[in-house]
């Protein structure tokens, strides 16, 4: 009997000790598929199905926009490749790369720029988790990438107004998504939302007839241009109700004016955008007279924007610059505002630094223009 009841503990005991050790191993591998990267379907910018592996844990930005976007989601630290422009520019309209200057000493992934192709070979060689991508491909072109490099490819976007759009918010969200940021993304855009609302809370009970007429010229158009170079529905203007001349031509986006429309127009309040101020100075030396007929430039009212168009639309700057404009247009509504401070502000949170200090540093900073002592 005793014999039986030993052999029974035994068995028991060992029972108990195969039990523990498979529930050790089942432990332990639970643990590990909760760990890795789970396959979802996303539907990109383009309206494809994408399959990726989320979170992704390296990743590359192809084309106009979509690194600054990947930087915006705290994601420069996931990137393992960086087109060559991004090495061959300066940095000095690039807030992104200000702020991560460890950028630019990572591997090329391609030429890139905003007529580029993607260089399959190069993306495959970095070994990307998926490959964000703006503006340069259409649904065919993306399905024909992801399958020249078996890589996932999602197309981003900026949609139509870039600084205030639901493409963008839409584009944060899914880069968020798909690198494990989804908390960080939602920070974004509500912060993004909450400027524009700011903005235009501030100026929306303005009568129209107490606005000052306000014109912004030498804005850059896939390349440098002077005065003559201007936007109807600016959206630094949009995002303050400004009174803006160019509207008057019911148009939307870039336009090209003759100098004798200017001068119709005779804003009251003059910007000049700093990426073309050059040109705009050695215009003033050849033809003065011209623009002392504005009566901008006999009042002193001739003001200096950040340019924030380059590899298209920098939403911090362009965010800065809608603030220095409320300033100097409508100083009662912004008479809390330091558009400096503000500026860094806006590059800290979307960016984790201040970087306006280097920006104004390269372009003279908001201030008064006074082009007749150059």
């Amino acid at each position: 009997m005793r014999t039986k009841v030993l052999k029974a503990g035994i068995l028991f005991i060992a029972l108990l000790v195969t039990l523990v050790v498979l529930g050790g191993c089942g432990a332990k591998t639970a643990g590990q598929d909760t760990a890795a990267p789970q396959k979802a379907v996303v539907t990109d910018l383009a309206g494809r199905q994408v399959e990726v592996s989320v979170p992704a844990n390296k990743v590359v930005a192809v084309g106009p926009g979509a690194l600054r976007l990947v930087c915006y989601v705290n994601g420069a630290d996931k990137v393992v490749g960086v087109e060559n422009v991004e090495k061959q520019w300066p940095p000095t309209s690039r807030p992104y790369i200000l702020a991560n200057p460890e950028l630019k000493d990572l591997p090329t992934i391609g030429q890139g720029g905003p007529d580029s192709t993607p260089d399959a070979e190069k993306l495959v060689s970095v070994k990307p988790d998926v490959i964000f991508i703006a503006y340069l491909v259409d649904r065919a072109q993306a399905d024909e990438l992801q399958a020249r490099t078996n890589i996932p490819v999602v197309v981003l976007s900026y949609g139509r107004l870039a600084t205030f759009d639901e493409d963008v918010y839409k584009s944060l969200e899914l880069i968020g998504k798909i690198t494990g940021r989804e908390g960080r993304a939602r920070e974004v855009v509500d912060y993004l939302k909450k400027c524009q609302q700011d903005l235009h809370e501030r100026t929306k009970d303005i009568p129209e007839d107490k606005k000052p007429r306000v014109y912004v010229g030498a804005l850059g158009m896939k390349g440098v241009h002077g005065i003559e170079s201007t936007q109807a529905k600016y959206p630094p203007f949009v995002a303050i109700n400004a009174r803006n001349v160019v509207d008057e031509t019911g148009k939307t986006g870039s336009v090209m004016i003759d100098k004798e429309k200017l001068l119709s127009w005779d804003p009251d309040i003059i910007f000049i955008d700093k990426g073309g101020l050059s040109l705009v100075r050695e215009d003033y030396r050849k033809n003065p007279q011209f623009y002392q007929s504005l009566q901008a430039f006999k009042t002193g009212r001739v003001y200096g924007q950040i340019p924030y168009n380059y590899y298209t639309t920098n939403i911090g700057t362009a965010i800065a610059d809608a603030y220095y404009a409320g300033k100097v247009i409508y100083p009662e509504q912004f008479k809390d505002i330091d558009p400096a401070q503000k500026a860094d502000e806006i590059y800290r949170f979307l960016l984790g630094k201040p970087v306006y200090e280097q920006m104004a540093k390269d372009y003279g900073g908001f201030k008064k223009l006074d082009l007749a002592g150059q």
